[in-house]
């Protein structure tokens, strides 16, 4: 019979925590909420800078010059 983990266990070295150990869905919901709190910062920082805007035709222009490189 296996134990089934419901709550984080802390685990203590000379009386202070160290690490946790918890289940894996837990875990995985845990950096999903990382990875969702990067994007919004990203997308915050993003959002704050001027945009420049240039031509389709500009665009393609410049990565034709760069392929013939």
């Amino acid at each position: 019979m296996k134990a089934v983990l419901t709550e984080p266990e802390i685990v203590t070295r000379h009386g202070k925590p160290v690490s946790v150990i918890l289940p894996i869905g837990d875990y995985e919901e845990l950096l999903e909420r990382v990875e969702d709190a990067q994007d919004v910062a990203w997308l915050k920082q993003a959002r704050s800078k001027p945009r420049q805007y240039r031509p389709l035709s500009e665009y393609l222009a410049g990565r034709k010059a760069k392929a013939h490189v």
